[in-house]
């Protein structure tokens, strides 16, 4: 178990690494002077000299290279050139929005997903297993910035049950929540389609195996063979789902940040790309990657905690 944990973490940081080389190249391949790109065609030469000097731009790209590894690795993602504040500060100060408003998003889909699945296997072809298949269908074809622009459009302009805008008051966790359900939900929607359906896939191919009728041969209550034998098995795939979710649920949150106008992640790139500002859109999509990248393994080690099959393989 302790080598497949090490073997898990290594790939993730070989898959960190990629990514800060990808990154890298990529914008150097943006087309023109990022100098000149940043501060516009009225500034000076000697501005522009300033400021590639300031962001190390001057210097050999290996050596360019060699430095944002070195610093990613410290901690030190490098230095806004407009605000002059360390990139690290301004993800240390947004990132816990966008992972609020991950977290909420995926909790509360996980917890009508998952049973929804479980009670549409349970009641196959049953007149809630079909409404059930219709609306999750219908949940996940919906892109999350469509659902975000209607739902502030109906539940908080039309309705005014909810914030329009805004994160809430700082220190007011009950503001904090309030104005976090909307985009949660818009975040959210579309993943209670993707688990009902995985659950309920899983749940009948579980159902239909030895164990289950041997169960049922000995006289256990339904109940407990569902929640005991059948549910604990057909849930592993969804932790493994849950974990592939958090790349498509930061994309969903930059769109949901921009249309509810909440601090986090998503808004610094949006904001840093309209000016040009490569470092902190680097540093906030590296932050991304790190993330994603040892979601799965822990995602992995939390499937062979609980199943020991698993673990026998290993």
């Amino acid at each position: 178990m302790l080598m497949y944990s090490l073997q898990r973490v290594g790939l993730a940081a070989v898959i960190c690494v990629t990514s800060m080389c990808v990154l890298f190249g990529a914008f150097r391949l943006i087309p023109g002077d990022l100098a000149t790109i940043m501060l516009g065609p009225r500034a000076t030469e000697e501005m522009r000299d300033n400021l590639n000097r300031e962001m190390g731009l001057d210097r050999p790209l290996p050596m360019q290279l060699a430095k944002f590894l070195g610093g990613a690795v410290r901690g030190d993602l490098g230095t806004d050139p407009l605000t002059k504040r360390s990139v690290g500060s301004i993800i240390v100060e947004n990132l816990p929005y966008t992972l609020a408003l991950m977290l909420s998003g995926l909790t509360w889909s996980a917890l009508l997903g998952i049973p929804l699945g479980c009670y549409s296997a349970i009641r196959r072809n049953s007149w809630i297993d079909r409404l059930t298949g219709v609306l999750s269908v219908g949940t996940i074809s919906i892109p999350s910035f469509v659902i975000a622009i209607y739902a502030l459009l109906f539940f908080a302009i039309q309705l005014n049950w909810f914030p329009v805008i805004g994160a809430g008051e700082q220190g007011n966790l009950r503001d904090q929540l309030w104005h976090l359900a909307l985009p949660s939900f818009a975040v959210g929607l579309g993943w209670v389609g993707y688990l009902s359906r995985l659950v309920r896939a899983s749940m009948l191919e579980v159902m239909g195996e030895n164990h289950i009728r041997t169960a049922r041969a000995f006289g256990l209550p339904e109940s407990k063979i569902i929640l005991q034998y059948a549910l604990r098995i057909a849930i592993l795939p969804t932790v493994t789902m849950l974990a592939l979710a958090i790349g498509s649920l930061f994309s969903s949150a930059v769109f949901a940040e921009n249309i509810f106008a909440r601090p986090g992640l998503g808004k610094v790139i949006v904001d840093s790309a309209f000016v040009h500002n490569y470092p902190v859109v680097q540093g906030a999509v590296l932050t991304t990657v790190v993330i994603f990248a040892f979601a799965m393994p822990i995602s992995d080690l939390l499937v062979a905690w609980m199943d020991p099959r698993v673990r026998s393989t290993l």
